[in-house]
């Protein structure tokens, strides 16, 4: 009975691969509650346990970030900005590699699960208007904003877990001698991935972008608000954390607090909620539930202390973040793994490592990020479009081996 949970995670895996059983399509989000449900009902996690494993701040998050996107999107001020960025692309070359990096440096500042929401409709709405297949804009989405947080300690919930608990010295300097060249190389590698495996799907047109007007003024106004007040607190985050500055000003605050002038102010507030992306809340919270059984099982905890190799060097922090991601997800993998390394007395490259093996999961596979769910369920809710297992991975995978390498390699460089 102990193993029901590794059974359910597999059958769920192997569904979110498929996504089909018969003539019955399933959602990703759906699959997940499955799972969730499953081992709720057979008692390999009771209730109140399971309702504790649910990492509430991710939540509120998310929720926060959602409010404030729907609000943008609705006042036509995302289309405005979009224009303002993209308008000097005339290529379908250009334009991909502006996505790239547009989005790959903005998770740098506003975290990768952020980026992703806000992105989604962006690139959905360039291919529209541009007659150009969305499925390469969104995995250009997909891996960019995963490749770009990385070299951040506040571009996703993993590198900020360990920002908070480690005890390195100026850690944003450790992450720019040891990430920032890797992370720009990246980049440029998708985009060259990209046009391999999708050199027929971009026409060789001149692009010509259409102006594009407010739909909403007060609701623009409101969002402004909302985007200029998640600058200001991330940069206030940045400096707090900078100067070591013992406060308790957590991300999901920042979301809560861009999100309240909408939802007080707003006379759009009820409608803009209901256009909130639930399905992807539920996806989070049935993860949270379905890995927290998982990991009681005590499988993977025995793996790795029955492995005969050093789980501190930085190729098996790489290579233990990078596959057990997969299974657990990168942000518990980083909250289980990090105590281990810290008592074991981890130097600031393994931290490193973990921050990079961790985050370059979410290139690997569908889930091995949270920002792949929110970008294919947005995707899904949004226009129909979707990205299969086979098609992530086909890029996903020679992607990850190649980061992999070029990451350990510049660590291995800079330390000698």
């Amino acid at each position: 009975m102990s193993m029901i949970p590794v059974v359910v995670l597999t059958i769920v895996l192997l569904l979110i691969a498929i996504r089909q059983v018969g003539n019955i399509r399933l959602q990703i989000w759906q699959i997940m509650l499955g799972g969730a449900l499953a081992v709720l009902l057979t008692g390999r996690i009771s209730p109140s346990a399971a309702l504790i494993s649910v990492n509430f701040d991710v939540i509120l998050f998310l929720f926060g970030m959602f409010v404030v996107g729907e609000a943008l999107e609705k006042s036509g001020y995302l289309s405005y900005i979009s224009y303002n960025y993209f308008k000097g692309c005339k290529t379908t070359s250009s334009l991909l590699l502006l996505i790239i990096l547009g989005m790959g440096f903005l998770s740098v500042f506003l975290m990768n699960d952020t980026v992703a929401i806000i992105g989604t409709p962006v690139v959905l709405m360039l291919a529209e208007k541009n007659n150009l297949p969305a499925k390469p804009l969104l995995l250009a989405l997909a891996f960019a904003v995963t490749i770009g947080s990385v070299m951040s300690p506040l571009g996703n919930p993993q590198n900020l877990l360990i920002t908070v608990n480690s005890h390195v010295n100026n850690i944003f300097a450790e992450f720019g001698k040891y990430l920032v060249i890797p992370t720009l190389v990246n980049l440029f590698l998708v985009f060259l991935l990209l046009k391999v495996f999708y050199k027929d799907s971009f026409h060789k047109e001149v692009i010509i972008h259409k102006p594009e007007k407010i739909q909403n003024e007060k609701l623009a106004l409101l969002s402004k608000f909302s985007l200029g007040l998640v600058l200001i607190l991330v940069i206030s985050k940045i400096i707090l954390l900078f100067l070591n500055v013992p406060v308790d000003f957590r991300l999901t605050y920042i979301a809560l607090a861009a999100a309240l002038p909408i939802i007080i102010f707003s006379k759009e507030r009820i409608e803009i909620i209901k256009r909130v992306d639930w399905h992807t809340l539920i996806f989070f919270i049935s993860m949270f539930i379905l890995m927290q059984s998982v990991w009681n099982t005590g499988i993977f905890q025995n793996l790795i202390s029955k492995t005969n190799v050093n789980i501190m060097s930085v190729i098996m922090i790489l290579a233990i973040s990078v596959i057990l991601s997969q299974l657990i997800s990168n942000v518990p993998l980083v909250a289980l793994y990090l105590p281990l390394l810290l008592t074991s007395g981890v130097s600031s490259k393994g931290l490193m490592a973990l921050a990079a093996g961790s985050t370059i999961a979410g290139n690997l596979f569908i889930l091995g990020a949270a920002s792949n769910i929110i970008i294919i369920q947005n995707a899904e809710k949004r226009k129909r479009e979707t990205i299969s297992f086979v098609e992530f991975s086909k890029i996903g995978i020679p992607l990850t081996i190649i980061k992999g390498h070029r990451i350990f390699r510049w660590q291995k460089k800079r330390l000698n």
